[in-house]
C-alpha cells in the first residue's frame, strides 16, 4: 500500500509519499520551510534532480495545499496513489496512547489537548482537516503519537511530586515527547546491532530545534526531559527547558505579563535564541563563538552541558547502557556539539573516537573509540518512515482500500 507520511513542525511541513510491503520504496517527498515567512518548497521524486521553490504558505492549510498540488501534478494522486495518509501528532495525553485512525471524535480529542503543545498540536489539526477536506472519506487517515511511546514510564519518573488527587483531575503528569524519534534509533540500533529491541538498552538524544533525551530500558521508555509539555527538559532552540517552577509567575508579576505571556517567553525567546541575542540554530551560534562572539559561545556551552548533565543522570539510573544514540539536525550533523557532550565522560566508560565522530556527518555510523564501555553511534531520524509503518499497522484491510 502507498502511504503519504505528514510530519507537522512549528513552522514546517515534511512529508513522504512510500510504497510498503515487500520492502519499502520512497516514491517522493520533501518539506515546505517557514510556513508565515518566505515560504519554500522542497521537494525530491524518483531520478529528478531534487528542487526547491518559492510558495505562498501563510499556514499549514496552505502548506498542505502545495504539497498536495505537488503530488497531483506528479501523478501521485491518481487512483492508486496514495492509500492512506499517516499524520505525526505531538501530544496525545492519556487518552491516545497507540495509533489511532482519525474520525470526528478523534479530532476534537486533538484539538483539546492543544494547550499542552501549542506549537504543533494546532498545525497537525489544520493539515489533518485539509487532507481530510482535499482527499476525502475515500482514503483513510491515522494519527501516530509522540507521547505513545512514553507510556510505559513507570510512576517514579512520570509522575509529579503534587498532590495525587489534584494530579488526577487535570491528567498532571510527565507525558514525553518526541517519542517516534527516540523509538526509531531504538529500532534502528537493534538492527544495527543484530539484536531484539526488547534487550537494548540506550540513552537516546533527539537533538533539534526542539531537544529530548530518553532512557530506555530493554525496548522501553523509563524516563524522559520532557514531561507536561514539550517545554521541560534540555535547553533548545527556543524553549528554556528546565527552569524554577516559579519563574512564569515571576516574570509575569515583574514584566506584567499575564501567565500565557510569560510561558511564551519560555517557549519562543529562550534556549539558544535567548541566550545568544542572535540565533536559535546551532550551525551559526558555532561560527559565531568561533568568531569571538561571548554569548554565542554561552549558549552553546550551557547546551553541551546540560545535555551531558541528562545523558549522566540516565546512565546513572540506567545503571549503564549499551549506547549513547545522537540523532536529530544538530545530533546528526554538529561534530563539536557531540564532542562536548561526551567530553569526560571516560569515567563511566564512554569514550568517543575523534576522527570517527569528525567523520559522522549526516550519515549512520559507530563514534565510540575501540575499547569504550559504552557505545556512540549517529542514527539519522527517519519519524517519515515509522509514521507510514504505523499507518499501515493501523489499518484493516477494507480501510486500506
Amino acid at each position: 500500500m502507498n502511504v503519504l507520511a505528514i510530519n507537522c513542525g512549528s513552522s514546517t511541513l515534511k512529508f513522504r509519499l512510500l510504497a510498503l510491503g515487500d520492502g519499502e520504496r520512497r516514491l517522493g517527498g520533501g518539506i515546505v520551510k517557514r510556513i508565515g515567512a518566505d515560504s519554500a518548497l522542497a521537494v525530491e521524486a524518483g531520478a529528478a534532480e531534487p528542487s526547491e521553490s518559492p510558495i505562498e504558505a501563510t499556514d499549514h492549510a496552505e502548506a498542505t495545499a502545495a504539497v498536495l498540488a505537488w503530488l497531483e501534478e506528479g501523478g501521485l494522486l491518481r487512483a492508486g496513489g496514495v492509500d492512506a495518509v499517516g499524520h505525526r501528532v505531538v501530544h496525545g495525553g492519556e487518552r491516545f496512547r497507540a495509533p489511532t485512525v482519525i474520525d470526528d471524535d478523534v479530532l476534537a480529542g486533538i484539538d483539546e489537548l492543544s494547550s499542552l503543545a501549542p506549537l504543533h498540536n494546532g498545525p497537525a489539526l489544520t493539515a489533518i482537516r485539509a487532507i481530510r477536506a482535499e482527499l476525502g472519506e475515500r482514503v483513510s487517515s491515522v494519527a501516530t503519537f509522540d507521547t505513545a511511546f512514553h507510556r510505559t514510564l513507570p510512576d517514579r519518573a512520570g509522575r509529579y511530586a503534587i498532590d495525587p488527587e489534584l494530579a488526577g483531575r487535570h491528567r498532571i503528569r510527565r507525558y514525553g515527547f518526541h517519542g517516534l524519534a527516540h523509538r526509531n534509533m531504538c529500532e534502528r540500533y537493534a538492527s544495527l546491532a543484530g539484536r531484539p529491541v526488547e534487550e537494548v538498552t540506550l540513552v537516546t538524544l533527539q537533538l533539534g530545534n526542539g531537544c529530548s533525551a530518553t532512557a530506555i530500558e530493554r525496548g522501553r521508555s523509563v524516563d524522559t526531559s520532557m514531561g507536561l509539555t514539550p517545554l521541560e527538559g534540555l535547553m533548545m532552540g527556543t524553549r528554556s527547558g528546565d527552569v524554577d517552577p516559579s519563574l512564569a509567575g515571576f516574570i509575569a508579576e515583574r514584566e506584567g505579563f499575564d501567565v500565557g505571556e510569560a510561558e511564551a517567553v519560555l517557549n519562543r525567546r529562550s534556549g539558544l535564541l535567548g541566550v545568544s541575542g542572535r540565533s536559535g540554530d546551532m550551525r551559526e551560534l558555532l561560527e559565531a563563538e568561533q568568531a569571538g562572539d561571548a554569548r554565542a559561545a554561552l549558549a552553546v556551552d550551557m547546551y553541551c552541558y546540560r545535555v551531558r548533565k541528562y545523558v549522566g543522570s540516565y546512565l546513572a539510573a540506567l545503571g549503564g547502557a549499551d549506547a549513547v544514540v545522537f540523532g536529530g539536525g544538530i545530533g546528526e550533523n554538529a561534530v563539536a556539539v557531540r564532542e562536548r557532550v561526551c567530553a569526560g565522560m571516560e569515567w563511566c566508560g564512554l569514550e568517543l573516537d575523534a576522527h570517527r565522530n569528525a567523520a559522522a556527518r549526516g550519515v549512520e555510523a559507530p563514534i565510540h573509540a575501540h575499547g569504550s564501555r559504552i557505545g556512540a553511534h549517529v542514527i539519522p531520524v527517519d519519524e517519515e518512515l515509522v509514521i507510514a509503518r504505523d499507518t499501515a499497522a493501523c489499518l484493516t484491510p477494507e480501510q486500506r482500500l
